[in-house]
């Protein structure tokens, strides 16, 4: 029995585990959405933006570990999702984007909402395909899968003229994926792996620098396995929070630009540097002729391409970070906790976080009152400035797929969608969106799925009335010249609020925090969205400036000379 191309896409959808579908109908997208209409077993998010919906399946993915799916239509619809993708890509993240395209004879004619999304997003994809023949849907559908969620993941995209969906079609599954041209390598080279235990078992300044990749690969128990038996100290990524315990004795919090000053003391001074699933990003490194510069460094990573581009490495092993880490854990013997592992704490007692307490309402102390509230048990889904250092720095995660934020790209407007498609994915949890006052204003629109929902995000603006970190690099390297940060124009949240149908909280002091946090843990039918006054021209530091070497790092605001 024949079905059309679109109820095949829809079927094999279901058929690779597809629960949730982020999305904005159009025209061309039609048959597509229709055939959505029979089906019982995915649930459609209707968001109010495009780019809301590559958000919000990019954070499901990131919070679930399994794919996300999102739907746009051709044209304006599909060129919406570029920075959604362009974002999963940055970032490593399984998603599939699904576009609806105008018919295969109107190709290149510039019919009306015609876009070459395939040629767009090229460069920000790990793949992408445009469908021209119907009998294609199950097999490149299946292959969409395998790829984004396969090696170093990434969005595929598929791009589906109108009448390939309206096209007969007889539907086979397709459950198995061989493509000869794509053969990650997954399992790490023995010798490597030998000579990496050597290399750990002779240093006396080892760090452990984990990043992104020990997440998407689950090998987190492994990793502090690792830590644990050799007494190696862990500092992580942005993008690596959660995959140590922040609690654990082991572990020195981020590093990098606005990492502890001890996480990045340690790392200046090691004589060992094992890289685990990380990419020596710059705002990790600094200056790269500076960074580790005593350090024989090993770099375990799934994508060769990632493994000497940017730093020299001495022993890469190239693989699955788990299967890797399982595989060297069979040649490491215990190591006794060194000298060296007391002076990374005594710099840590020396350099600790810290903040002035005058009674203004201050930023880090809602985040630590935010993780007190939570019993640091949340998933917290943060958006980009000053607020997402502060939430890296102040809110301890306890466990994997914990912290969710914009990294590479480093999107504002990314968390209110992007909390969404946590809370789809983890009802179980209560999520806090913590954004900027800038950032919040940027997907505003998507507070009205959240309502439909009746999803109890907790949503904490921190509202400074500045685009808080350029206003930061205006005042720190350009002499306060604050050009166009000023938000001081902006509008009633709480009144937006109750527009939206969601709950609105306007906090000024710092002994009204614990109270409205409260308030909104128990609210369980609708968005919380918190307002927090905090003081203006409250900075983050540490800071090494952008290029800039560890003896850079400022730890505090500079005196006026």
């Amino acid at each position: 029995m024949k079905i059309t191309g679109a109820q095949a896409l829809i079927r094999s959808l279901c058929n690779h585990g597809t629960e949730v579908i982020f999305g904005y109908p159009g025209g061309q997208i039609l048959p597509i959405y229709d055939a959505l209409y029979d089906c019982e077993d995915v649930q459609h998010i209707l968001m109010r933006h495009e780019q809301g919906a590559a958000h919000a399946a990019d954070a499901y993915a990131r919070a679930t570990g399994k794919v996300g799916v999102c739907f746009a239509t051709s044209g304006p619809g599909a060129t919406n999702l570029v920075t959604g993708i362009a974002n999963a890509y940055m970032d490593s993240i399984p998603m599939v984007a699904i576009t609806g395209q105008v018919r295969t004879t109107s190709l290149g004619k510039d019919a009306f909402q015609e876009a070459d999304i395939t040629g767009i997003t090229m460069p920000i994809t790990k793949h992408n395909y445009l469908l021209k023949n119907p009998k294609d849907i199950a097999r490149v559908i299946a292959e969409a899968f395998y790829i984004a969620s396969t090696g170093r993941p990434g969005p595929v995209l598929v791009d589906v003229p109108m009448d390939v969906s309206l096209a007969q079609v007889d539907y086979v599954p397709v459950d198995k994926v061989e493509l000869r041209s794509y053969k990650p390598t997954i399992a790490g080279h023995p010798i490597q792996i030998a000579k990496a235990a050597k290399a750990i078992a002779a240093a006396e300044r080892p760090v452990i620098y984990a990043g992104g990749g020990v997440i998407s690969a689950d090998a987190s128990e492994e990793l502090v396995e690792l830590a644990e038996r050799t007494n190696i100290l862990v500092t992580t990524t942005l993008l690596g929070k959660g995959a140590i315990p922040e609690t654990h004795p082991h572990s020195l919090g981020m590093l990098g630009m606005h990492g502890t000053a001890y996480a990045n003391y340690a790392v200046a001074h090691c004589d060992l540097l094992v890289a685990i699933g990380a990419r020596f990003d710059d705002r990790v490194t600094g200056k790269l002729d500076a960074f580790a510069k005593k350090a024989k460094v090993i770099h375990i990573d799934v994508d060769p391409a990632e493994v000497g581009k940017t730093v020299h490495v001495d022993i890469p092993i190239v693989g699955d970070c788990k299967k890797i880490l399982i595989e060297l854990l069979k040649h490491i013997r215990p190591r006794e906790e060194s000298t060296w592992n007391k002076q990374v704490m005594q710099w840590k007692t020396e350099y600790p976080l810290k903040y002035t307490n005058d009674g203004e309402l201050y930023p880090q102390f809602v985040i630590e009152e935010i993780w007190d509230v939570s019993k640091g048990d949340a998933v917290v889904v943060v958006d980009v400035g000053q607020h997402q250092m502060w939430a890296a720095q102040y809110y301890k995660c306890t466990f994997p797929k914990q912290f969710i934020t914009s990294g590479g790209l480093g999107t504002m407007g990314f968390s209110l969608p992007a909390a969404i498609g946590a809370q789809v994915a983890r009802p179980d949890k209560a999520v806090f969106n913590i954004v900027g006052d800038g950032g919040i204003q940027m997907t505003i629109q998507e507070l009205m799925p959240a309502v439909v929902h009746k999803l109890p995000i907790k949503i904490v603006i921190m509202n400074n009335q500045y685009l808080g970190m350029v206003r930061q690099w205006q005042e720190l390297f350009w002499n306060k010249r604050y050009s166009s940060v000023d938000l001081t124009a902006q509008p009633d949240f709480i009144k937006l609020a109750d527009a939206y149908g969601a709950v609105g909280m306007k906090i000024e002091k710092p002994e009204d925090v614990r109270p409205a946090l409260l308030k909104a843990m128990e609210i369980d039918d609708r968005p919380t969205v918190m307002d927090f006054r905090i003081a203006r021209e409250e900075n983050v530091f540490p800071m090494i400036p952008a290029g800039q070497s560890i003896e850079e790092m400022m730890l505090h605001r500079p005196k006026i000379k």
